[in-house]
């Protein structure tokens, strides 16, 4: 089953979403702390995460991208940034056009996720990075349909790993977060940072999903070309 953009839309929209949206911000900033300037494509669901690069200093361009199979959703955005809806084997931009590229809610869902992390290579720079966060296989989130981490295909740290060297990409870094029980109880939600750091040590393999970093590998063979676009739409954020 695979989530839709306006259910993950409403799902971040409540307090459990404005909390682990908070608790994923703040893993990807130890990845990534600024944008400086650079140009920053989202695909999946991103713009809870994508806002900390907009403003003053930071992203010179920001594009959230949906994926056409799950629909177009109002983007919780300000600043200079764009967001669209396109095929996952179509992305509607140049070669070379990203410094960096953000995939969450995007590779569970993909129809085929080898050809979406083949565009996404296409797409980024030769000096660029992407991060990955995929739901974690063996997490408690995986298993809870009730939100946007316990739909489509989740995936191990090897899982992922082992698919980014397929796709062209060298594995830089991983880390884990979101170890909070996947429970709306205001309870669980207020000790989630005590959640976060007890889980860390005591059960890393229970974390909710995985975060991976990768550059492209420069050495592989060309990506196939991707297929005519079929479909885009463009709207304004913020």
């Amino acid at each position: 089953m695979s989530a839709d953009a306006q259910t993950t839309s409403q799902f971040y929209a409540t307090t459990q979403g404005v909390v682990v949206g908070r608790l994923l911000r703040q893993r990807l900033a130890m990845m990534w702390p600024s944008a400086g300037g650079r140009a920053t494509l989202g695909i999946g669901y991103t713009g809870p995460y994508l806002r900390s690069y907009l403003g003053s200093g930071q992203a010179r361009m920001c594009i959230a991208l949906t994926l056409a199979q799950t629909g177009t959703a109002h983007w919780p955005m300000t600043g200079p940034g764009l967001s669209c809806t396109a095929e996952e084997d179509a992305l509607p931009f140049p070669d070379l056009s990203f410094d960096r590229v953000l995939l969450v809610h995007g590779l569970e869902v993909a129809e085929n996720a080898r050809r979406l992390l083949r565009e996404a290579w296409r797409v980024l720079k030769d000096d660029g990075r992407l991060i990955v966060v995929a739901a974690n296989r063996r997490g408690w989130w995986a298993h809870v349909d009730s939100t946007p981490f316990g739909q489509g295909q989740p995936y191990s740290s090897a899982q992922v790993s082992r698919l980014l060297r397929s796709s062209m990409f060298r594995v830089e870094r991983q880390d884990t977060a979101l170890y909070l029980p996947p429970a709306p109880m205001r309870v669980v939600l207020r000790s989630a940072r005590m959640w976060e750091r007890v889980g860390r040590i005591l059960a890393p393999q229970l974390a909710g999903v995985t975060i991976t970093e990768a550059s492209k590998d420069l050495y592989g063979a060309v990506p196939v070309g991707a297929g005519a676009r079929r479909r885009l739409v463009f709207t304004a954020a913020g």
